[in-house]
């Protein structure tokens, strides 16, 4: 697993890079007619992307980001040209890779960024908490201006960044963890993250090797018919992050066979103390694994419908909601607790959870209309 670090695609030339090359990692120059910066960026073919601050000097420079983070992110940014402020996403970058997010001379007063793991992890991991809020939408988008949200739009929080310039002249932003991890760690943290999501054991999340990294890894590609080459390709997290919403024949499957989304949350109890952790989304016809490590003594579930303000669906004036007797705290946004009395003094909600019953190493919950 040492040599794990993919490919980099590189839209602005078609070329593969290695990410272990630091930035500035294409040589070849294109020219290209000169056009203002906000024209230019709403004309910029799609990505994926994520991260930080821009000078406000003219460069002639592509700006690319890097990933080194354990989560396959997509992001937006956004462009302050003379008081016009334009915005356009989703960017996707998978961990240890990097791509050009804008090509050509940039001459822009800010550069601003809004990054968000895929709906996979759970509740985003990436802190959402920049000064601005621009328009986006759900799916791609091109936002030409993006401070007055029209409809099927929303506000989000977009935080300025400032990439540095590599040795090519190319300006260059890192997406981070705690962990500092390289972009080898970084890859490998990023699979062993997803092989917990899809049901297997690893032990830690530390980008670091070991057995039972490799043994859950062997396990993987044999139950999807997948040879080891696979795993160095570029197209290798996709691969994963399909298999983490079919359903396993091992860990804990949530399927919404209903036309809502869902959002879910996950309990555990390891024989100590009882962890509850919230949310997961579950978009309509599709499934998600939570991502519960090591091996609980008991695991319980509690999910529900909601609509696109993420107000909870009503049937016959009744949440439709799928819990069951275990009085666990949860809250509206993004949390994670051990503390399960209380929950009113502490700013929870005390929510019925369901025991899941794991007896048979792996369960899958179906969410359907009564």
């Amino acid at each position: 697993m040492a040599g794990l670090v993919p490919a980099i695609r590189d839209l602005s030339d078609g070329q593969d890079v290695d990410a272990r090359v630091k930035p500035g990692h294409d040589e070849r120059r294109v020219l290209r007619t000169r056009r203002t910066p906000l024209a230019r960026f709403l004309m910029t073919l799609p990505a994926a992307a994520v991260s930080f601050v821009f000078s406000s000097a003219p460069a002639i420079a592509d700006l690319k980001i890097c990933n080194r983070m354990s989560y396959v992110v997509e992001a937006a940014i956004g462009i302050d040209d003379k008081a016009a402020t334009a915005t356009r996403g989703w960017f996707r970058i998978d961990p240890a890779t990097c791509r050009v997010v804008v090509q050509g001379t940039l001459t822009a007063d800010r550069i601003l960024l809004n990054a968000r793991a895929l709906g996979i992890y759970g509740a985003s991991p990436i802190p959402q908490n920049g000064n601005d809020m621009l328009c986006v939408a759900p799916d791609n988008f091109v936002i030409a201006a993006a401070r007055q949200c029209r409809s099927g739009q929303t506000q989000a929080p977009f935080t300025q960044i400032t990439p540095t310039t590599g040795d090519d002249g190319n300006l260059v932003a890192y997406l981070a963890e705690d962990s500092e991890y390289d972009d080898e760690q970084a890859r490998l943290a990023g699979i062993q993250r997803l092989l917990v999501i899809a049901g297997y054991d690893i032990g830690a999340i530390d980008g670091v090797d070991g057995p039972k990294t490799q043994a859950a890894l062997a396990a993987f590609l044999k139950s999807r018919g997948l040879s080891s080459d696979v795993v160095g390709s570029q197209n290798f997290f996709k691969i994963m992050v399909e298999a983490a919403q079919t359903p396993s024949p091992s860990g804990l499957t949530w399927c919404n066979d209903t036309p809502h989304k869902v959002m879910a949350a996950v309990a555990t109890d390891d024989g100590k103390s009882v962890t509850s952790r919230g949310w997961y989304r579950i978009d309509p016809k599709t499934c998600l694994h939570p991502d519960v490590t090591g091996q609980p003594k008991q695991i319980f579930s509690f999910a529900e419908a909601v609509d696109s303000d993420n107000r909870a669906i009503k049937l016959k004036d009744k949440p439709l909601n799928w819990g069951g007797d275990k009085q666990l705290c949860t809250r509206e946004t993004k949390f994670e607790t051990v503390e399960q009395t209380d929950c009113g003094a502490r700013g929870f909600a005390a929510t019925g959870f369901g025991a899941v019953d794991m007896s048979s190493g792996g369960k899958t919950l179906r969410f359907a209309l009564p």
